[in-house]
């Protein structure tokens, strides 16, 4: 095969007529396409840079949240003991009051019981000085004419 130079003149027109179109038909669009591409690449990794820069603020707004909700915990139960404390000391107080309140019923009670004690004694033993009495002068003597003496004898003993 022969290459002449009409053949390699008409190639060579052939080619530089295919790089034309090319640049005028193919190579716009393309170049389009391309800087769109690059255009949607670039604001994809703007919008992870975003995403990322996110998830850090609000990984640490969650540690903070985390470390406030923790806190009022901690908060929450000291007052809650301090109140349970101060409930126990209540229950104490009243039971010390309610303890000296019975043991000053009771006193008072046991005062009262030993009165009636005393005086069904004293009228105990003046009855039996009046029976002691009438035995020793053999005779019978009147309670009630002789009140004062035995009034007067309770009051001794």
């Amino acid at each position: 095969m022969e290459i002449s130079p009409l053949t390699l003149i008409a190639q060579g027109a052939g080619f530089f007529a295919f790089i034309y179109a090319t640049m005028k038909l193919v190579w716009p669009p393309l170049t389009k396409a391309m800087a769109e591409r690059e255009q949607r690449i670039a604001e994809g990794l703007a919008v992870a840079e975003r995403s990322a820069h996110e998830k850090e603020l609000a990984k640490s707004k969650a540690v903070e949240t985390i470390r406030e909700a923790r806190q009022q915990a901690q908060d929450v139960i000291r007052q809650a003991e301090k109140r349970a404390a101060e409930i126990i000391e209540q229950a104490k107080q009243q039971g010390r009051q309610d303890g000296e309140r019975l043991l000053a019923t009771a006193r008072s009670e046991i005062d009262q019981e030993l009165n009636r004690a005393r005086e069904q004694l004293r009228i105990q033993v003046a009855d039996l000085a009046v029976t002691g009495a009438a035995s020793i002068l053999k005779r019978e003597v009147d309670p009630k004419a002789h009140q004062k003496m035995l009034d007067d004898l309770v009051k001794q003993i």
